[in-house]
């Protein structure tokens, strides 16, 4: 029996005399399983080398596509940064520039406190001098008055003489002044009398007619200084079957319209036996001035003479129809004057809410921009999502196939392996057992070589 030990787990073990010679003989067939062995992972490193080569191809193909998105959606990442970084810029300038304006507002109003307080001290300090200035004239008044007493006494008697003239005065005066506002009120009357006169002998159409010449010469006389680009001219467009009176429109330094007025007058002689009302005239009015483009629409009415309502002042009449007034001649001038300056500042705030409007316009045109360069970017995105799982179905088509390869690869060394076991089992006792006469051939080779094989190095287990 021969004792060996095992170079892998250490343990020593015996052996038989046929056992120690099949190792022997295992030793000297290493070579052969070595060049099996070598040329079996030469041919699976060949076939492991083809496979990540082709799928090192795949992969840079798949990386470089990749990439190009990935700089792609950089590139759309920067200018919308950059969008961003402009607006956020403009609403921090906004920003800025308000705040400035606050802080200098307030050290306006941090000035002026300042100054009023220097103010008031000055005024108490003037209060407190002037205050010791009247005592110092009160005590030299009282140290004056015995002095003056007498100057007094006589002073009084030449008032009293001449407080007495001066009655006498007065009372001429007044006389004079009597006489001469009863002069005053007889040349009135006189004048009611021939107006009352002329209405009686005018038409209807001609008191309306004077009424007009009223208003047109009352609005002449401010024109050249209050109203220098304004247009007043008599309603003459007659197409649509009917017309105001008068038409005006007003214009800013720009030359826009701000406001527009049709104007209607109406009047009618005491002795006329149907009495108008004015809101007869209000639906024609009305008509007018939607016909004509007009904002406003103002009855100058001197009808409904005795009516508390139209002759306390200017008379809204919108709940009837909308812009529409009713006023007697005396507030033509004035309702002009109300109405453009209402107009002014109402055309200041729609000149701002038009720039709200075009900044919101701007803003509305960048999120439109913005939305259609989400749309290009998601349909090339889709596109190419598209082409990356064309892609990627091909590198599973690449990777299906080297799977095969692998698997075949896998056949071929478990066949490598199974030969390599049956080799590995494979024993001079196992071929000689049914064969007597190859035993003791080999037996007495084993007993001719025992001396050879004490030199063997220790075999693999």
């Amino acid at each position: 029996m021969e004792e060996l030990k095992c170079p892998n787990c250490g343990k020593y073990f015996q052996v038989d005399d046929a056992g120690y010679a099949a190792i022997a003989r295992q030793i000297r067939d290493k070579e052969f399983h070595k060049d099996l062995d070598e040329r079996a992972k030469s041919l699976k490193d060949a076939q492991a080398k083809d496979a990540e080569i082709l799928q090192a191809k795949a992969e840079q193909k798949l990386n470089d596509a990749i990439a190009e998105k990935d700089k792609e959606i950089a590139d759309l990442k920067a200018q919308i940064d950059k969008h961003s970084t402009e607006l956020e810029l403009a609403v921090a300038n906004e920003r800025s520039k308000a705040e400035k304006e606050e802080a200098e507002k307030d050290k306006k109003i941090a000035a002026l406190e300042a100054e009023k307080n220097k103010k008031i001290a000055e005024l108490e300090a003037q209060i407190d001098k002037h205050d010791s200035e009247l005592e110092l004239a009160v005590e030299k008044e009282r140290s004056k008055a015995a002095k003056d007493e007498a100057e007094k006494d006589k002073k009084i008697a030449e008032l009293e003489n001449q407080n007495e003239l001066a009655l006498q005065k007065a009372a001429l005066n007044e006389k004079t002044l009597k006489e001469t506002y009863e002069q005053r009120i007889k040349d009135k009357d006189a004048q009611i009398d021939y107006y009352k006169d002329l209405k009686t002998r005018m038409s209807t159409k001609m008191i309306g007619e004077t009424l007009e010449q009223h208003c047109m010469n009352e609005f002449s006389k401010v024109r050249a200084m209050t109203f220098p680009k304004a247009y007043f001219e008599k309603d003459n467009d007659a197409k649509s079957g009917s017309k105001g009176d008068f038409i005006f429109r007003d214009y800013d330094e720009d030359g826009t319209e701000y406001v527009s007025i049709m104007f209607e007058m109406k009047n009618e002689a005491d002795t006329t036996a149907t009495k108008h009302k004015n809101e007869h005239f209000f639906k024609e009015l009305d008509k007018d001035r939607n016909e004509k483009g007009c904002e406003y629409a103002i009855l100058v009415s001197l009808l409904e003479a005795d009516s508390d309502l139209y002759n306390t002042g200017i008379v809204d009449v919108s709940y009837r129809y909308p812009k529409m007034y009713v006023i007697r001649p005396q507030f033509f001038l004035q309702i002009i004057g109300i109405l453009c300056s209402a107009a002014k500042n109402s055309a200041q705030y729609k000149k701002e809410l038009a720039l709200v409007r075009e900044q919101n316009i701007d803003i509305t045109n960048f999120e439109n921009d913005l939305e259609e360069f989400k749309d290009k970017f998601g349909r090339n995105y889709r596109l190419a999502s598209d082409k990356f799982k064309t892609a990627i179905d091909e590198i599973d088509k690449t990777i299906t196939h080297l799977q095969k390869v692998r698997e075949a690869l896998v056949g071929s060394e478990n066949n490598l392996r199974l030969a390599n076991q049956k080799a590995e089992d494979l024993t001079i006792k196992k071929l000689t057992a049914h064969n007597p006469t190859m035993r003791a051939k080999f037996e007495e080779a084993r007993l001719a070589g025992s001396t050879e094989d004490e030199d063997v190095d220790s075999p693999s287990d």
